[in-house]
């Protein structure tokens, strides 16, 4: 690490973080250039307790009660919590998880992008966000909101859908989509 000059001798440079993921609660995560992860801020669910023995870790991603991490050999890793409606339950990554590129955590969900360009959702799926439409493919980026979802495919287009209670869909309503709908203004 760096010393900014003149800083306590704790303080390093943001240069020196690989990644950062703010929850939407009261937590944060750094991923460091050395593939730890680094957690503070709320931790009722336990998404703040790194899990032991974590390394070469390259994406992070937290959401509001749950927290994951992205091996170099695309391997997810989760810790915290889900509510699933009635009761809190522990973050399970789905088996068999094949060439994850990249992860998002949302609200109470979470998703992965594999490297053919495929999304998997899970966790709740109160408003169909972790339900992955059909035939949704060429997808090269994935970011998971309150109760909704989000993918980038390659030719550009910004596609949405779950809750779109406050308009977070982009798409001019309040009605919620169980299909994913280009976002206007945000195509290829």
């Amino acid at each position: 690490m760096r010393k900014v000059r003149g800083a306590p001798s704790r303080s390093f440079l943001v240069a020196s973080v690989l990644c950062l993921a703010a929850l939407a609660g009261s937590s944060s995560a750094s991923g460091m250039p050395t593939g730890e992860v680094v957690g503070w801020g709320w931790n009722y669910y336990g998404q703040t307790n790194i899990p032991g023995g974590l390394s070469n870790v390259v994406a992070i991603a937290a959401g509001d009660s749950q927290s994951l991490a992205l091996t170099a050999a695309g391997r997810v890793v989760g810790w915290g919590q889900y509510w699933n409606g009635s009761a809190s339950v522990p973050v399970t990554i789905p088996s068999g998880l094949p060439n994850v590129v990249g992860i998002a955590a949302g609200h109470y969900h979470s998703l992965a992008l594999t490297a053919e360009g495929r999304v998997v959702g899970w966790g709740a799926n109160f408003s169909a966000q972790t339900t992955i439409p059909r035939g949704l493919t060429n997808v090269v980026a994935i970011a998971a909101g309150w109760n909704h979802s989000l993918a980038l495919k390659n030719d550009g287009t910004v596609l949405a859908w779950g809750s779109n209670a406050n308009g977070q869909l982009g798409d001019g309503t309040t009605t919620s989509s169980l299909t994913a709908a280009p976002v206007p203004g945000l195509t290829g």
